[in-house]
Formats: C-alpha cells, structure tokens, sequence
C-alpha cells in the first residue's frame, strides 16, 4: 500500500462473497488513468478513497479500479 501511497500502482487481490477480485490502486490518479486506457476501463469507473498512511496515519488522496470476473481474468492473463 506504501508503494501505491507514493504514486506507484498497487494492485491488490482480495474477495467479496466468495468471488476474487482486485483493486488496482494509487495516489497517481493520471498513471491510473493512463492504465486504464490498455486495459479498455472507463474513467468513469476510477473511484477516489482517500487511503491512511501507515507511516504518517495522514489521509492520502487515491484512486482506485475495481477489477473481478472476466476484466480480472484478463489482467491475470497479461501480467
């Protein structure tokens, strides 16, 4: 998370109800963006929650896209 908080890209798998999913996350909002754009997300779709720092225990802002079912499966495939 410190990674994403810095403005690198985070990207992390977790589940909801039994079902995988992933939040790719990052205090960048543009280098988000900008990878939303290869992996056909809407800019729409880019939420903001701001995150805590566990270094400073400051609010940072960040983004975040959800990703699950086949959006998912195909980041699985290219990474």
């Amino acid at each position: 998370m410190c990674f994403a908080l810095d403005g690198g890209v985070w990207f992390h798998r977790h589940s909801i109800r039994g079902e995988p999913m992933a939040h790719v996350v990052s205090s960048d909002r543009e280098k988000l963006l900008a990878l939303g754009r290869t992996l056909d997300l809407h800019p729409e779709w880019l939420q903001y929650k701001p995150l805590k720092d566990p270094r400073t225990g400051q609010r940072v802002p960040a983004w975040h896209w959800d990703l699950w079912g086949e959006r998912l499966r195909r980041v699985e495939r290219e990474s």
